[in-house]
């Protein structure tokens, strides 16, 4: 049996080793036919992965809506009633949709730790198949009771929990250094698409079958990838038998470690590291803005700017529609960036992670005073699709830091960053209950100076640098190797300058 150890392309125990990434290059360049780098395979497969992920989440969102919503029925004799499949307050409502975010913060640092034993691919594949299993189930616990409901819907997040962090763990064995940026952002691309997809289809679906085809289809969609993902997706390179030996030795080279089973995670250094903070005030951040607009904009636009739930789900998907556009751009230029030396690392992450705050702030504003049918939309689809740079800005930061131990980060920041999942719903569903213009106007204020503050903290203390207490003992050894090689250099320099000088 091989083991995450052992290469069965060449051989070997595969170690930490330095390396000029800007040196090493590919006989094959990459280009647009991505299918001949099975990295970019793997690279899309993670996109119709997080696809799942988000619409497995989001759907519940709609159909909540119609699980609720008051039906006229005219009886024979002309009599004109109401009737609602489940007659849930606004502070039910906020609970169910925020319950999935208890299970959800209790698997992030689960996830990131075993993602570094077993690999990420398990790790990232079993949590959205078992999300898959439990939304098909999801029906029948509806209709049981809300206690039920509720708590398939924490075991959903619990399994849910271990994605982020699992993906990390694929990149840290998969993604050269100068692709980072756009291998990560083009499958994060793959939660606005599912939320893009599965809003206006959860209103069709709905509307046209009833609210529990909003899940079967779902879940059955997610069953089917979760299967295509065990057969093509491996921990690592060396592991993956539809990677050449080239692709290999060219991915291991540039990030220089592919993984060990025994990984040592200096917990004190991590635990005080300011560029580690800056991660998680910024994740938290944007987390907090796209979460209340994930939950709650279908509401907004059907109770408070009187939308049909048919446009409700269409318009919901707008902003996830050019975030999920612009992710791949953000990706690609923040690459080109690095490549051309325009901008170093740090200037990449801090410069697209603040620019998108700042912006998303004072969009955010402006949908609070306007409050106006179109131009909400309009404010809402610029805040949310300019969260894109954000992305290629602190969530592929972890890997920058510290690669090797990028997926217990990931773990420990998503976790602090779900806690606006939780409370975000149930804050909205105390302030949100008269829906009016008013209520909301708090709503999208807090979104907006907690957009601020994230972007203040991770200006002054983000990082793109490898960290000291990330280096492993080889690295230090190569660098110090390095350090004596240029100074001996310098003072041969010095000593033929002197001569040449004399003579």
């Amino acid at each position: 049996m091989t083991t995450d150890l052992e290469s069965p392309k060449n051989g070997k125990h595969l170690e930490q080793v330095g390396h000029n990434n800007n040196e090493i290059t590919e006989s094959e360049p990459l280009t647009w036919r991505f299918w001949r780098k099975q990295r970019y395979i793997v690279v899309l497969l993670a996109f119709f992965g997080f696809f799942n992920v988000y619409s497995l989440r989001v759907n519940l969102s709609v159909a909540i809506v119609a699980m609720t919503e008051n039906r006229t029925v005219v009886d024979g004799d002309g009599n004109i009633s109401y009737e609602q499949d489940f007659p849930w307050d606004s502070k039910q409502k906020g609970l169910i949709l925020s319950s999935f975010f208890y299970g959800y913060i209790l698997t992030q640092f689960l996830g990131g730790y075993i993602g570094t034993r077993i690999g990420g691919n398990l790790v990232f594949g079993t949590g959205i198949g078992s999300t898959a299993i439990l939304t098909l189930l999801t029906p029948l616990a509806a209709t049981h009771s809300l206690e039920m409901f509720l708590a398939v819907r924490i075991i959903e997040g619990f399994f849910e929990g271990v994605t982020f962090p699992g993906i990390h763990a694929v990149w840290a064995r998969w993604s050269p250094p100068l692709e980072r940026s756009r291998m990560a952002s083009i499958a994060f691309a793959g939660n606005y698409a599912g939320t893009v997809v599965a809003m206006p289809c959860s209103g069709f679906l709905a509307t046209k079958y009833g609210w529990q085809s909003v899940f079967y289809v779902f879940g059955t969609i997610g069953l089917a990838w979760y299967i295509i993902w065990l057969i093509f997706v491996k921990a690592g390179p060396e592991l993956d038998r539809f990677c050449s030996k080239e692709e290999c030795e060219y991915i291991q080279k540039t990030i220089g470690f592919v993984g060990t089973k025994h990984i040592k995670h200096p917990w004190k250094s991590i635990f005080t590291s300011m560029a580690f903070y800056a991660i998680m005030a910024s994740h938290f951040s944007e987390n907090w803005g796209f979460y209340t607009l994930l939950t709650q904009l279908p509401s907004f636009l059907k109770d408070t700017l009187n939308f049909d739930l048919g446009k409700t789900g269409i318009l919901s998907a707008v902003p996830y529609l050019a975030m999920g556009i612009l992710l791949a751009v953000s990706g690609y230029l923040a690459d080109w960036l690095q490549v051309k030396g325009i901008w170093t690392t740090t200037q990449v992450r801090r410069n697209f992670n603040c620019g998108a705050f700042l912006a998303q702030t004072v969009f955010m504003m402006l949908t609070a005073y306007l409050l106006d049918p179109t131009w909400s939309v309009v404010c809402l689809t610029i805040a949310v699709g300019l969260g894109a740079f954000a992305w290629s800005g602190f969530a592929v930061n972890h890997l920058d830091i510290a690669p090797q131990h990028a997926s217990v980060l990931m773990g420990i920041g998503n976790t602090f960053a779900t806690i606006p999942g939780i409370v975000s719903p149930l804050l909205t569903g105390y302030i949100v209950q008269e829906q009016t213009s008013e209520e909301w106007r708090i709503i999208f204020f807090i979104s907006a100076g907690i957009y601020l503050i994230g972007c203040v903290i991770y200006w002054f203390y983000c990082s793109g640098e490898l960290q000291e207490w990330a280096k492993t003992p080889e690295q230090k050894a190569q660098e110090a190797e390095e350090k004596a090689q240029l100074q001996l250099t310098q003072t041969t320099g010095f000593v033929n300058t002197a001569a040449e000088l004399k003579d």
